[in-house]
């Protein structure tokens, strides 16, 4: 099913896993940047259709696959190859996808992640989960305020690479980097990871607050006090405010909450019109990491007595049978206080 390396362009392949919008879109931008590639999922129809078409025509229209990308089903083969790894999965198999590679990879592979998002039932950040699957191992995450089709397109963007290792991090950079694509580096992956997550559950509130028509005024607010919730999270668990106000906490938040490409917020626009959540994910039919964050964030909010009002607030509309109106009118409810209640300041 895969096809040879472009004449005169690296022989070891990059292997992404997850075949996906993002990861579709990753793997892309790695073969445009000059890398050999190998694209993996799990269904073997999927693929097939995916290797006979050369593109992704439902989720990525009008992208061709680059002669150099190649269409594998065969995990071991790519774990085998690859020199590293980039993961594109859902949140929720993240740490499944990572038992499964650890026998199939050489101990120096470095394994990468575009995932976004806490593990359900346990609000343990994916390098947490890294770190017990393969401890020791070089890791790195991708993150910052990028969508899959404009990425895909070679629009302009910028991303965040995070890593304990800069090393690491900036290997895992020259991955994706390109005239089209500027991409930092950062040693700060308790920060980046945290705005990922945190960012997916305001657009859910985002998205109810303009579904219910509460205009500009209404939506800026809520992004800027969004921002300063996210602050005192990434305080409470040792984020550097910096890079909470970088791309991968500001630029992402921005992204996520104003446009509706944004599934997360096109989540919040649908709940505001009255629709059940099964509903909502059933007409998306792909994984909505807000959903899933939205419990996991406030849990450890809790953990860490942290006040995170609209994050409760969406909370309490997924999972507790709270009306989007009811939602609203908690917050404007609460007790006045100072503005400064960010990290350092007293609330």
């Amino acid at each position: 099913m895969g096809r040879a390396p472009i004449e005169g362009g690296p022989q070891t392949p990059l292997g992404v896993l997850g075949a996906g919008v993002w990861g579709t879109a990753l793997a892309v931008v790695m073969a445009r940047s000059g890398h050999r590639v190998m694209l993996w999922g799990s269904d073997e129809a999927r693929m097939a259709r995916l290797a006979h078409e050369r593109a992704h025509t439902a989720a990525l229209p009008g992208i061709r696959f680059p002669d150099n990308l190649e269409i594998e089903s065969d995990l071991q083969r790519v774990c085998r190859t690859a020199s590293g790894l980039m993961l594109a999965v859902p949140s929720g198999g993240f740490r499944t996808i990572l038992r499964a590679i650890v026998p199939l990879c050489d101990d120096t592979t470095i394994v990468a992640w575009a995932t976004k998002g806490l593990e359900s039932g346990t609000h343990k950040r994916l390098s947490e989960i890294h770190a017990e699957v393969r401890p020791g191992r070089p890791a790195a995450l991708l993150t910052g305020p990028t969508f899959a089709r404009e990425v895909a397109a070679g629009l302009p963007a910028a991303m965040t690479v995070a890593s304990h290792d800069v090393r690491t991090a900036e290997i895992v950079a020259s991955w994706i980097r390109s005239e089209r694509l500027r991409v930092y580096t950062s040693d700060d992956v308790i920060g980046a990871e945290i705005g990922g997550a945190v960012k997916n559950v305001l657009a859910i509130a985002a998205g109810i607050s303009d579904g219910l028509g509460f205009g500009a005024n209404a939506r800026a607010a809520l992004i800027t006090r969004g921002l300063a919730e996210l602050l005192r999270l990434g305080a409470a668990v040792g984020g550097r405010p910096e890079t909470l106000i970088g791309l991968s906490g500001v630029g992402d938040l921005v992204l996520t909450c104003t446009d509706d490409l944004s599934r997360n917020r096109r989540v919040g626009l649908a709940l505001a019109a009255e629709r059940s959540l099964g509903d909502i994910l059933g007409e998306l039919g792909q994984a909505v990491e807000g959903v899933a964050s939205a419990r996991e964030v406030y849990a450890l909010a809790r953990e860490h007595h942290v006040d995170m009002p609209i994050i409760e607030q969406v909370y309490q509309v997924l999972f507790a049978g709270r009306s989007p109106q009811a939602a609203v009118t908690a917050l404007l409810n609460r007790d006045p206080r100072t503005e400064a209640d960010i990290p350092g300041a007293t609330p």
